[in-house]
């Protein structure tokens, strides 16, 4: 339909060509199919004429993705004469979808063109919102370019409103005036959004979610609350940059910090490429003809081998329920339809293949009212599988950080239960061993939130980066592949006795701690998905002295580093946190090397040697 060359047009004669909403509206019939202009750009004013009008019409259906105000509201009720058809259900068609009044596709919307271009959704009209024309006569999709390019390929009549509201963006969003048949003058501003204010939850995941994006990152972020909560907690990284299928407010300040400048971007550098935006006035005025900014259609903006060219491309979006083998429900809760697939499987999977990428799933642990847990044994009837499990990599909850991708069911299960609410960790882990997700002798003694405010970088005496991280009871795999690293001096001196082996028992023990009163530290290196355990700490506590024991484990590779100290001064000052005392030890007396590391503590140290071992105790400094 569309003619991408510019026509000429005088501004003072293409006013003269409008006409009333009623009268823009007489050529659609009955039958039709009408597509609905989306989100922030949808056409409120011919919505509601389509709604008044005296026409006859029958089997009208509307298609739609996201929008708001596709049905209106009478009397503080949604009424609709019509038929929808949405990819997408939001606030304004929830009521309808409950009612059995309007159709959900499940689909990923980018393959919706597809079957518009085939003619599998036919659209016969389409409704729609755009800028005032351009001395050269071409008007502006602004705020909305998504599908709108597919559905005016097909549609044989075009119904715009014209508003002068309506901000000029750059991208594929030209579109000649004398292309479109009838069109409405409206001056109202542009549908404003903005996500409602976060609550500590919410906040605490965007944290978590801001640790794991480094420099130089290429952002897709989802609608829901808290990936746009997570980009408030981004000002202090470099040249970030973003390729994502909708931009929200926050964008404006990182892009005015210099947060944003896509420099690091390996598809249209220093350009944010998106599909569609939502935020406020001071959001449009921003990308008002800002070459900055380019709008593309949505099957361009979620077109996989772009997504993945992209260093480092990090996606971030939002699920209401995760199994404990990974499987992600995105667009239904307790029965209901909220939302949609919308473009997260694009993004999951492009982020996944990029280099350097990180696609990343986030969830409260639990519902609003607390009363259930969002990660279950199974998902529940009304829970469709939006994600299936093999594309799940990182999950997020307000507990801490689970990886999944290539991990076993076990792993996955024990991963996802440490991050779940500990109101209902206990029932979970019942459930997994129930269901031979988990061996029976599994413990899990935590009851807090993975204390990633611990987290240490290290630079040992060579030079080399390490990460001083509380260790997690997933880490048994990696604490039992450190022990057999060891040398049989080595296991001798920190077991006290010839272990041929690591149980997996002896191996929750030395990684599974409740973080009050015992800790474990683990020295690692190497990328969040293919972390090494180079070296370990823990402490476990004796209420009636006040002192706790400790222990260490290094891999030979990385003794001699001063990796021990470093340990040493992390559990120091995590004890010291929670009142205590001081550590006691046992140590071989031949082995000089770990005394020597408890004597440069600054701590008061006392050895006494018994049967050819010295029980140390070492106490804290008084403040």
């Amino acid at each position: 339909m569309i003619d991408p060359t510019p026509q000429e047009s005088s501004p003072e004669a293409w006013e003269n060509q409008a006409v009333t909403a009623q009268q823009a509206l007489e050529g659609i019939g009955s039958g039709d199919h009408v597509f609905i202009g989306t989100a922030c750009a949808t056409p409120r004013t011919l919505i509601l004429a389509l709604e008044d009008a005296t026409a006859p019409w029958s089997d009208l259906e509307l298609i739609h993705f996201l929008t708001d105000g596709a049905v209106p509201v009478y009397n503080g009720k949604p009424f609709t004469r019509f038929r929808h058809r949405v990819f997408f259900v939001g606030s304004d068609t929830r009521e309808m979808v409950k009612q059995g009044k309007t159709d959900y596709v499940p689909i990923s919307v980018s393959q919706v063109h597809h079957l518009i271009d085939i003619g599998r959704i036919p659209i016969d009209v389409a409704l729609i919102q755009v800028s005032p024309p351009d001395e050269e006569g071409m008007c502006s999709l602004g705020v909305s370019v998504d599908l709108i390019p597919a559905a005016l390929r097909k549609a044989s009549r075009v119904i715009a409103e014209i508003n002068p509201a309506m901000p000029r963006t750059r991208g594929d969003s030209r579109i000649p005036l004398a292309s479109i048949d009838q069109f409405v003058v409206v001056d109202s501003p542009i549908i404003e959004y903005l996500h409602p204010p976060a609550e500590q939850r919410a906040q605490r995941i965007a944290r978590y979610i801001a640790r794991i994006i480094d420099d130089g990152s290429t952002l897709q972020i989802g609608l829901g609350r808290i990936p746009n909560e997570m980009l408030k907690y981004l000002d202090n990284r470099r040249d970030l940059g973003i390729h994502s299928d909708v931009i929200t407010e926050p964008v404006v300040d990182l892009v005015d910090k210099g947060v944003v400048t896509g420099r690091k971007k390996t598809v249209q550098p220093q350009k944010v490429v998106t599909s569609y935006c939502m935020g406020t006035r001071r959001l449009y005025d921003f990308i008002d003809d800002n070459p900055t900014f380019d709008f593309q259609s949505i099957e361009s903006v979620c077109d996989f081998e772009a997504i993945a060219a992209n260093h480092k491309m990090v996606s971030v979006s939002q699920a209401f329920a995760i199994d404990l083998t990974g499987q992600i429900c995105a667009d239904q809760f307790e029965g209901e339809i909220y939302g949609g697939v919308s473009t997260q499987p694009d993004f999951i999977r492009g982020a996944a293949a990029s280099d350097g990428g990180k696609a990343i799933i986030c969830l409260t642990s639990t519902a609003e009212n607390g009363t259930s847990s969002r990660i279950k044994p199974a998902l529940q009837e009304g829970e469709a599988v939006t994600i299936a499990r093999s594309d799940v990599h990182f999950v997020v909850t307000e507990y801490g950080i689970a990886y999944l991708f290539g991990r076993s069911v076990r792993e996955r299960a024990l991963g996802l239960i440490e991050i779940a609410h500990p109101d209902y960790r206990e029932g979970l882990l019942e459930a997994a061993k129930q269901r031979g997700l988990l061996a029976a002798g599994q413990t899990l003694k935590s009851r807090k939130a993975y204390p990633a405010e611990e987290e240490r970088p290290a630079t040992l005496r060579d030079g080399t980066e390490a990460l001083i991280r509380p260790t997690r009871a997933t880490d048994e795999g990696a604490m039992k592949k450190l022990f057999y690293s060891l040398t049989p001096e080595d296991i001798y001196t920190r077991f006290f006795t010839n272990l041929k082996s690591l149980t997996s028992e002896r191996a929750q023990h030395l990684c599974t701690v409740d973080y009050e009163n015992e800790m474990a530290f683990a020295a690692v290196v190497g990328s969040w998905e293919e972390e090494t355990v180079v070296g370990s700490g823990c402490f476990y506590t004796d209420p009636s002295t006040n002192l706790a024991d400790v222990a260490y484990m290094i891999h030979p590779d990385w003794q001699g580093k001063g990796l021990g100290t470093i340990l040493q001064q992390r559990l120091i000052e995590y004890a010291r946190s929670l009142g205590l005392r001081g550590f006691t030890a046992d140590v071989l007396t031949e082995n000089e090397k770990m005394l020597a590391v408890f004597k440069k503590s600054g701590c008061q140290v006392d050895a006494k040697v018994s049967s050819g071992v010295f029980e140390v105790t070492m106490l804290f400094p008084i403040p």
